[in-house]
């Protein structure tokens, strides 16, 4: 379904060409003067000077030939060539009961559909989520979930960390605290024990104290490196061990997630890439693609059209071992063996963007990914505290996400409190929901290459532009669509031509659905869609306020009234689920 300035334009394309211009001339905007009209066209401006002949001449022509369309209700040249657009209502309403019919509410993807993998979590086995985890989780949900919409096969994955320091670190620990545990017998011959040697809690406790030791105990240190190189070498008993520690840490860090309703259709690490590195480190040295450089593994990613000095790629250290770059690299080669992806989107802090700028040229340079695939880096800002910072404890230590979601939570039961009219019970489980949706709101309402502020009162407020105030406008609509129903009344009408200006505000806020998609898909661009749910809430909220939907006593404008309500509900709450936000039935 075309979008309205589509429909526009191409009425403006026949005339300029009826009229001897060029088609390119007849583009049509949304109007930056929304007092004065709704769309304009600008193109007699820049016609003038290839015709040679006054703007304001040529937008008169254009609009002597236009002002009879029933599209229009109302077209006018204005002085210096300006041409000013009003929509008829009839023409707005007939689109937007279109829209009610049509899938996805008219939205066409403008290409062919791709296969993309989303790289989003990047947590730490062994680790618990803290707040430096949720805008890759939040944000990575929301771009996966909007790439799935345009009709994108997209598979996330959350990538874990499983396969550093941190597993020798833990191991070695736990042979200090258990050291009778039969993974440390070396004359143990039988199998390992299916049941954890340690709890989630005592893991999270374990790796910390692990290492602070290695800082300061330098033969701890020393066997952790050992133990690490074992395990990556197939050691039978740090291998039980390992998965002792993986298992146990994706059952917490999936229940993590699932809390802030993010999920994957991978939950692939590290590890994963480890057989695929050494075919591939030789396969670019036989290319001559890497070389050696003071004992390191290098590949040079430099091009002349680079405004600053980029170092090589090392893919492997003069020790032999691999780093980050090389296991992201490996994990490409297995990814293009099982899914060959269109497209690769990842996610992580802005500050990462050097080493993936390394990885990326390297994986085209070596022949990795085909030619074409398109490979996005989409780094973000941090999430600090009112000083300014990053977000910290009050003890100045780094915030489990958990304990996040926790505070805000309460700070949204605080809220409905003070005009609590459900059970204390249903209050906890909406604050629940609302908590989320304004730790979540708050995140991706921000462009995502922007450092914010985490304000948590501001975040959990019911007015402004946040998330309660989105929920809080949908359960107004679902209460009113409620008591209509209740009334009995059989709504056989569609939306009517609108009659009052908040009316036509919400009207022409609807329209907008198609291309905000399609700006938030093709710039990877979540807030995008936040900034149009809260211009679609507000213009509902005006016409609320200026219009007695219940109490009009003309059925047909009533029912008309309904179906426009309905169809903003359902716009906003296709909206909030693109940002993996849940509303609930009351609040």
């Amino acid at each position: 379904m075309k979008t309205i300035i589509e429909l526009i334009t191409d009425e403006f394309k026949k005339v300029f060409v009826e009229c001897g211009y060029s088609e390119e001339y007849a583009k049509v905007t949304v109007s930056n003067r929304p007092d004065l009209c709704e769309f304009q066209c600008n193109g007699a401006m820049a016609a003038a000077k290839v015709y040679k002949k006054a703007p304001f001449m040529i937008a008169d022509e254009i609009v002597d030939k236009m002002k009879e369309l029933s599209m229009f209700e109302k077209i006018e040249s204005v002085k210096p060539g300006f041409i000013n657009i009003t929509i008829s209502p009839l023409f707005l309403s007939d689109y937007l009961n279109e829209m009610k019919k049509t899938d996805k509410f008219g939205y066409e993807s403008r290409e062919a559909n791709k296969t993309v993998i989303v790289d989003y979590g990047g947590a730490n086995a062994a680790k618990p989520l803290h707040v430096g985890h949720l805008r890759s989780a939040v944000i990575g949900e929301s771009v996966k979930r909007i790439n799935r919409y345009v009709g994108n096969k997209t598979i996330g994955d959350v990538h874990l960390g499983d396969w550093g320091l941190q597993m020798g670190l833990i191991i070695e620990e736990l042979r200090d605290r258990k050291p009778d545990l039969v993974y440390f017998d070396d004359n143990y011959s039988g199998e390992y024990p299916s049941e954890p040697p340690f709890t989630i809690s005592e893991l999270e406790e374990i790796y910390p104290a692990a290492s602070a030791k290695s800082k300061e105990n330098e033969d701890f240190a020393k066997r952790a490196h050992e133990s690490t190189l074992k395990l990556q070498s197939g050691d039978k008993s740090c291998t039980a061990i390992w998965k002792h520690i993986m298992n146990v840490s994706k059952a917490d860090l999936k229940k993590n997630y699932d809390n802030l309703n993010v999920s994957f259709d991978l939950w692939k690490g590290e590890s994963d890439a480890q057989p695929y590195i050494p075919d591939m480190v030789d396969k670019m040295i036989a290319d001559g693609i890497a070389y050696e450089s003071q004992g390191a593994t290098v590949v040079d990613i430099a091009q002349e059209t680079d405004s600053k000095e980029l170092p090589p790629c090392i893919v492997r250290k003069s020790d032999g071992a691999a780093l980050y770059a090389t296991s992201d690299l490996a994990t490409i080669v297995e990814r293009e063996k099982l899914y060959q992806p269109d497209a690769y989107i990842y996610l992580a802090d802005k500050r990462q963007e050097l080493h993936f700028t390394q990885v990326f040229r390297t994986a085209k340079k070596a022949g990795i990914v085909r030619p074409g695939v398109e490979m996005t880096f989409l780094g973000f800002g941090t999430m600090n505290g009112k000083d300014g910072k990053p977000f910290k404890t009050r003890s100045g230590g780094v915030m489990r996400l958990e304990h996040l979601i926790e505070d805000i939570d309460n700070a949204v039961l605080e809220k409905i409190e003070e005009n609590r009219s459900v059970s204390r019970e249903e209050a906890e489980k909406t604050a629940k929901i609302v908590g989320l949706a304004a730790l979540k709101y708050g995140d991706l309402s921000n462009q995502a290459s922007k450092d914010y502020v985490f304000d948590i009162d501001r975040f959990a407020s019911f007015e402004g532009n946040t998330g309660p105030y989105i929920l809080y406008t949908i359960v107004r609509i679902k209460s009113i669509l409620s008591k209509y129903d209740e009334s009995g009344k059989d709504n056989k009408w569609g939306i009517n031509p609108a009659i009052e200006a908040s009316e036509k505000t919400l009207s022409l806020s609807l329209i907008k659905f198609s291309e905000v998609i399609e700006s938030a898909y093709k710039e990877k661009a979540p807030h995008k869609i936040c900034q149009y749910i809260y211009e679609v809430s507000n213009a509902f909220n005006g016409f609320y306020h200026n219009t007695k939907i219940l109490a009009e006593p003309d059925e047909k404008q009533q029912a008309g009234y309904i179906a426009l309500i309905t169809l903003t509900k359902e716009i906003l709450e296709q909206c909030i689920d693109l940002l993996a936000i849940e509303c609930p039935d009351r609040m």
